[in-house]
């Protein structure tokens, strides 16, 4: 990295939340006039610096008006083949992979929809949209492929049966679940340990009562989320402190 560039890194990494000034902000916004008009305006702003979760959140109201279009079997047909069950993923991976992340199966995704517009669109706006996709992408990715890796182990030695190997499976749950376990290092002192504490405890107890694999998938996307997220952290600490040594003495 050329030294011009480290004179001035700052990693989003190492940008700890301000809650005082999150308070501040909130209070000065009860107490002004013209709330509604300065609500929308920040609803906009925070919109509108998340482009990658607003795209995801549209694409995701897409697929589920597609599915809502078509009949009921070929839904299910359709749904089949962008899961990431075992079969799939031993024609073709790269495709279903790619494609599962963007189907949901039941009603309306109304929850996760709003969760892109949200809890998504906050960490984009932190880490940055490439950051966050990459994020994301080694949260489904990752956790898919050691979830499949565990499920093809017990097929072939009979734990399990075979036709677990042509369920459906999509949903950017793993991808979700790697994001909020990143977000763990945006939040200072006391709320940073409460926040991964709350995390590892919602998705152990999920793991250890339901005993699915989409269980397991999650707890396993946390722990990719965590893992990305301190080596991050690691990496940008030393590109911050070789641009502190690096900056040359006023004359």
């Amino acid at each position: 990295m050329p030294a011009s560039v480290l004179h001035h890194y700052r990693s989003p990494w190492t940008r700890t939340l301000d809650a005082g000034a999150v308070r501040r902000a909130l209070a000065d916004w009860w107490r002004g006039p013209e709330r509604v008009y300065r609500a929308a305006r920040v609803v906009h702003d925070h919109l509108g610096g998340a482009p990658a979760s607003c795209a995801y959140a549209f694409t995701l109201f897409v697929t589920w008006w597609t599915l809502r279009g078509i009949s009921d079997i070929a839904g299910h047909r359709l749904i089949l083949s962008a899961s990431t069950n075992l079969h799939n993923m031993q024609r073709d991976p790269v495709q279903v992979l790619v494609a599962s992340a963007f189907w949901t199966e039941g009603g309306f995704p109304w929850m996760i929809i709003l969760g892109f517009l949200t809890v998504m669109a906050f960490a984009e706006r932190w880490l940055g949209t490439v950051r966050w996709v990459l994020v994301f992408a080694v949260g489904h990715v990752g956790a898919t492929l050691l979830t499949v890796t565990g499920i093809a182990y017990a097929v072939d030695h009979g734990l399990i049966p075979l036709k677990v190997a042509v369920v459906s499976d999509v949903g950017a749950s793993y991808g979700f679940s790697a994001v909020l376990a990143a977000l763990t290092y945006h939040l200072p002192g006391a709320a940073r340990w409460a926040w991964a504490g709350g995390l590892l405890a919602w998705f152990g107890l999920a793991a250890w009562h339901g005993r699915t694999f989409t269980d397991y998938g999650h707890l396993t996307a946390a722990l990719l989320g965590f893992l990305v997220g301190a080596i991050a952290v690691g990496v940008s600490r030393r590109l911050e402190r070789r641009a502190r040594t690096s900056r040359p003495e006023p004359e």
